[in-house]
C-alpha cells in the first residue's frame, strides 16, 4: 500500500491529521474567554466542587503522612503543590464554571 500512494500523498494525509487534531486545542483556547453556561455552573456547584474539595483534604492527608519522606527527598514545596495548593485552587479559586483556576476577574 504504501509503494502505490506515493511519499507525497502520505506527507499530505500526515499532515492533514495534525491538522484537524489540532483544531479541538485552538477551538479550546477560543471558548475559554466565553462567560460558563448555567448548566456548568450547576454541574459544578453540585458535583464538582464537593469532589475537589474531598481530594484537596484527602491531598492533605496523604501529604501529612508523606511529609517525613519528602523532606528527606528535599521536596516538601512540590509535593505541598500537587496535592494541597493546586486542588485547592480548583475548588476554592476558581469561578463557578470556568475550566481555570483563576477568579473570575483575573481572566
Amino acid at each position: 500500500m504504501m509503494k502505490r500512494l506515493g511519499k507525497s500523498t502520505i506527507f499530505a494525509m500526515l499532515a492533514l491529521v495534525m491538522l484537524l487534531g489540532s483544531m479541538p486545542a485552538v477551538a479550546q483556547g477560543e471558548r475559554s474567554e466565553v462567560r460558563p453556561s448555567g448548566g456548568a455552573m450547576i454541574a459544578d456547584a453540585v458535583i464538582a466542587r464537593p469532589l475537589l474539595a474531598v481530594a484537596t483534604l484527602g491531598g492533605a492527608a496523604i501529604f501529612l503522612v508523606s511529609l517525613p519522606f519528602s523532606a528527606l527527598g528535599g521536596n516538601v514545596d512540590g509535593a505541598a503543590e500537587t496535592l494541597i495548593k493546586t486542588p485547592a485552587e480548583a475548588t476554592f479559586r476558581r469561578c463557578l464554571g470556568c475550566k481555570v483556576s483563576r477568579r473570575a476577574d483575573e481572566m
